[in-house]
């Protein structure tokens, strides 16, 4: 069946399951808006292109779905950025549909022409430019696939006009292929034995809970770990309410604006398990004196967090929730 583009831009949210969507209408995404009032979904309103970002972060925070957010070209779309940016930092799934001018016309300074993809290419897991209509199906199966999987994040899709208003034969499809995108799930066997190693002779272990066990739902396998191995939780900012502040062992906040407490059993401690988490500044203060007599454990999905601001002695690379599931049988 042959469909425009902005009806197919709402074919596809619909069969992503897509309830809400925070925007701002304008010339660019016109067609879009048109075509919306066809289809099942909610469409909030906003002031300023800033509280659509804002609003689809705080919806997917909520609600553990996809948040999406929609602005026209020019300065519609780059009154995106700080919300952008803070998916970006917290690894929250968004997806933002920006209009741009006809494709045509790119290049030639049109009116509210902005480079989005590349003002954004920093602050988003991935972008996308679209020009046809053809490609608006498989660009927005694939941007919900990045968003949410791995280490989830925001994504942009740039729409050309003429891309919104060419009609073309529309299927959604079956499946995503990207043949370098293969987020990993399960730690190695070996490297899981490493840890389990490090484990057993540590007589002064401390658990570092980040915002990495909230959004991979590894709360109830922390706390089967906690209690099995008898080891203190501490937990960063985005990390509270992972685990319960009631709980014996829980040690509260750590870092810059933590417990003192906190900060000294993480300081005299001599294995570090790192659960999500990515030893940013306000937790670590001083990189060179950070917990210099702890061995340290990380899990984490994302590989480029690895290594990065502190040296880890084993890495487990994988999705938190799978990796505890797979690493409490073989701890004692």
């Amino acid at each position: 069946m042959k469909k425009t583009g902005a009806e197919i831009v709402w074919e596809c949210l619909t069969r992503e399951g897509v309830e809400v969507v925070f925007g701002y209408p304008g010339g660019a995404n016109m067609p879009i808006y048109d075509a919306m009032l066809s289809y099942p979904v909610h469409h909030v309103l906003v002031r300023h292109e800033q509280g659509a970002a804002h609003m689809a972060d705080g919806y997917a925070r909520a609600s553990g779905k996809v948040g999406v957010a929609m602005t026209t070209s020019g300065p519609g779309a780059t009154n995106l950025v700080t919300g952008i940016a803070t998916a970006m930092m917290d690894s929250i799934p968004v997806v933002f549909i920006t209009g741009q001018v006809a494709a045509h016309l790119i290049g030639g300074d049109a009116f509210q022409e902005v480079d989005v993809t590349g003002i954004t290419l920093p602050i988003t897991k991935h972008n996308y430019l679209v020009t046809r209509a053809e490609d608006i199906a498989e660009t927005i199966r694939e941007a919900f696939y990045i968003a949410r999987s791995g280490r989830p994040g925001p994504v942009l899709i740039d729409i050309c006009k003429n891309a919104q208003v060419e009609s073309c034969e529309f299927a959604y499809p079956d499946e995503v292929k990207l043949p370098g995108y293969q987020p990993v799930d399960h730690a190695p066997r070996a490297a899981l034995e490493e840890a389990v190693k490090l484990i057993e002779k540590a007589r002064k272990p401390v658990i570092l809970c980040g915002h990495g066990v909230i959004m991979s739902k590894a709360e109830e396998a922390l706390m089967q770990f906690a209690v099995k191995t008898q080891t203190p939780v501490a937990s960063t900012l985005l990390g509270l309410g992972a685990f319960p502040a009631s709980n014996e062992l829980s040690l509260g906040m750590m870092g810059m604006h933590g417990e003192v407490h906190t900060n000294l059993a993480i300081q005299n401690s001599d294995l570090i398990l790192a659960f999500g988490m990515r030893f940013d500044d306000r937790v670590t203060g001083t990189l060179k004196t950070y917990a210099p007599r702890a061995k340290k454990i990380h899990i984490e999905i994302d590989p480029s967090e690895v290594h990065k601001n502190v040296a880890v002695d084993v890495p487990l690379l994988g999705d938190l929730k799978t990796v505890l599931t797979d690493l409490i049988p073989m701890v004692d």
